[in-house]
C-alpha cells in the first residue's frame, strides 16, 4: 500500500510556482519549435496545462483579466499540441499491446502515422506564432497578483481544500461507474488538485508529489485505453473479425487492471484520499480558511482597504457589543457572527464597478464567486444580501431577492446589513475603532456608548441614517451616547517601577 514520504528534517521543499511554469513554457516552446517529437510535446503541455489550472484557481479569488487573458493566450496551442500528443500516444499503445504482425496493429498505425504529419505541421503552425511578448508581459502582471494568496498561507489551504473536495466527489462518481466519461472527469479533478497543492503548498506537495503523480499517471492510462478502444471501435478494418475482438479484450483487462490497482490505493482506512484529507483544514480551520480566502478577494478587489478595514473593525465590535447586551437573539447566532464577518470583509468590492451602485455590483460580484468551504448557498445568500443594503436603499418588501427570504431570513438581513450601515455612519463620524464600544439593553432601548464621539448635529444626523435599519430589526430605539476615551495604560517595564525603602520609625 502506498503511503505518504515525510520530508526529511530541515529539509526545504522544492517550490515550483507559476513563475516557474510560465518561464517553462517558453523553453519547453523552442524544443517543440525545433524537433516536436512526443517528449517534447508532453512537456510543453504538461507546462501550460499547470499554468492554465492555476490561473483557473487564482480568478476564484482575484477577478483580475491577466488570469483569463492568459488561459486564452495559451488555449489555441494547447488545443493544437493535444491533437498532435494523442496521435502519438495512441501509436506507442499499439505498438506495445500488439506484435508487429497483428493486422489490426498495422492498420491502427497506418491511420495514426498518416495524419501525424499534418497534426505536426498544424503544431508547428501555431508554435511559430506563439505571442511571446504578451505572455512574459502577463507572467509579470500574474506574479505581482498572486501575492494575495501567499505560499503556505491559510487562503492557500482553502483553495487546495476546494480542488481536493472537488476531485473526491468526482473520485466517488468513478467508482460507480465503468464509463470511460467519469474516469476521464476525475483524471482532470486530480490534475487540478495536484497542481494546485504543488504551486501554493510546496511542503505538503512534498510528502503527498508521488503518489498524486502515480494516481494522474494511472488515470491517464485509463483515459489511453478509452481512447484508442473507441478507435479500434470505430475502425473500419473488418478482415479478421476475431482480432478485433481480442484488441477490445486486452485493453479492457489493462484497464481493468488499472483500475483495480487504484482501487486498492483509494479505498479504505489506509486510502490516499484519507492521507491528504488529514492534512488539509479540519474543523473550525475550515472556517478560518474559508474567511482567509475571503479576505484574499477583498484585497484583490476593493479600491478602498484601509477604509473597509475601519469599518469592518467598527462592525465586528458593534456586533460583539450587541451579543454582550443580549440585545435580539440575531446577535448570539453563530452562524450570523460568520457572515457578518465575511460581510464586513467584502462589502466595499463593489466599489471597483463603476457601471452600477456599488452595493448591486458587490451582491453580483458575491454571487459570481465559488461557495467556500463549510458554507451553505442560504448563507452565501444572506450574505450577498447584507452586502447589498449595507447602503443606499433599505430593504423592501417588493425587493425580489429580499421578498424570497422567510420572515426569519429578511429579519437576518437587517441585523446583518444595520450593523454594516452603522459601522459605516460612524466611521464617518471620525470613529475608527471599535475598541471600548459598549450597549446597555432596557425595557425602552439600547444605549450604545461610543468612545470620542462628537457631540454636534452633523453627528446626529448621520447616525440617525445609519442606525434607522438596526432599530427595525431590534424593535426599539437604538440611542448613541459619546463615551470617555480610555486612557492609554503602559505597563512599567520591572527597571521603570519606583523603588520604595521603609523607614524604621524612631
Amino acid at each position: 500500500m502506498a503511503t505518504a514520504t515525510p520530508l526529511p528534517s530541515g529539509a526545504r521543499p522544492e517550490h515550483r510556482g507559476l513563475s516557474f511554469w510560465m518561464d517553462r513554457v517558453i523553453k519547453e516552446l523552442e524544443n517543440v519549435r525545433s524537433s516536436p517529437d512526443a517528449d517534447a510535446v508532453h512537456d510543453l503541455r504538461v507546462a501550460i496545462r499547470r499554468c492554465r489550472s492555476l490561473a483557473a484557481v487564482m480568478e476564484e479569488v482575484d477577478p483580475d483579466p491577466a488570469w483569463p487573458a492568459m488561459r486564452k493566450v495559451a488555449r489555441k496551442l494547447f488545443r493544437e499540441l493535444g491533437a498532435l500528443r494523442d496521435a502519438q500516444v495512441m501509436d506507442e499503445w499499439v505498438r506495445k499491446l500488439a506484435p508487429d504482425t497483428d493486422p489490426v496493429r498495422t492498420h491502427l498505425q497506418t491511420a495514426f502515422e498518416s495524419s501525424e504529419p499534418l497534426l505536426r505541421e498544424n503544431a508547428l503552425h501555431v508554435a511559430a506564432k506563439f505571442d511571446q511578448k504578451s505572455w512574459k508581459r502577463l507572467e509579470r502582471t500574474v506574479r505581482h497578483r498572486s501575492r494575495f494568496v501567499p505560499m503556505g498561507s491559510l487562503a492557500a489551504e482553502c483553495l487546495a481544500l476546494e480542488r481536493f473536495e472537488s476531485a473526491r466527489e468526482l473520485h466517488a462518481k468513478a467508482l460507480r461507474t465503468e464509463k470511460p466519461k467519469a474516469w476521464h472527469a476525475l483524471r482532470i479533478g486530480l490534475k487540478r488538485f495536484r497542481y494546485t497543492v504543488e504551486s501554493l503548498l510546496p511542503e505538503h506537495y512534498a510528502n503527498w508529489g508521488d503518489n498524486l503523480k502515480r494516481l494522474q499517471d494511472m488515470l491517464g492510462e485509463i483515459h489511453d485505453l478509452d481512447v484508442l478502444a473507441e478507435a479500434v471501435k470505430k475502425s473500419d478494418f473488418h478482415e479478421t473479425e476475431d482480432s478485433l475482438r481480442l484488441w477490445q479484450e486486452v485493453l479492457g483487462h489493462e484497464r481493468q487492471e488499472r483500475i483495480e490497482t487504484y482501487r486498492q490505493l483509494t479505498l479504505g482506512k489506509t486510502s490516499l484520499w484519507n492521507i491528504w484529507r488529514s492534512g488539509l483544514p479540519t474543523n473550525g480551520r475550515v472556517e478560518a480558511a474559508a474567511l482567509a480566502r475571503l479576505r484574499a478577494t477583498a484585497r484583490a478587489v476593493d479600491p478602498h482597504v484601509r477604509r473597509s478595514s475601519q469599518i469592518s473593525r467598527i462592525a465586528v465590535a458593534l456586533f460583539d457589543a450587541f451579543k454582550r447586551a443580549d440585545s435580539a437573539p440575531a446577535f448570539g447566532d453563530a452562524t450570523l457572527h460568520r457572515v457578518l464577518l465575511a460581510a464586513a470583509r467584502l462589502h466595499g468590492v463593489g466599489d471597483a464597478d463603476t457601471r452600477k451602485p456599488p452595493q448591486r455590483a458587490a451582491r453580483k460580484f458575491i454571487l459570481g464567486l465559488a461557495v467556500p468551504p463549510g458554507w451553505s448557498n442560504e448563507d452565501w445568500e444572506l450574505l450577498a444580501l447584507a452586502i447589498r443594503y449595507h447602503r443606499g436603499a433599505e430593504p423592501r418588501a417588493k425587493d425580489k431577492s429580499f421578498s424570497k427570504l422567510s420572515a426569519d431570513g429578511q429579519n437576518s438581513v437587517r441585523a446583518l446589513a444595520g450593523v454594516l450601515r452603522l459601522a459605516r455612519a460612524l466611521r464617518k463620524c471620525g470613529v475608527v475603532t471599535g475598541a471600548g464600544l459598549r450597549a446597555e439593553k432596557s425595557t425602552d432601548a439600547v444605549v450604545l456608548r461610543v468612545p470620542g464621539l462628537a457631540d454636534d448635529v452633523e453627528t446626529a444626523s448621520r447616525l440617525a441614517a445609519g442606525k434607522h435599519l438596526l432599530e427595525e430589526h431590534l424593535r426599539m430605539p437604538l440611542i448613541v451616547k459619546a463615551a470617555a476615551k480610555p486612557e492609554k495604560v503602559i505597563p512599567l517595564t520591572p527597571r521603570q517601577v519606583p523603588e520604595f525603602s521603609v523607614l524604621a520609625s524612631d
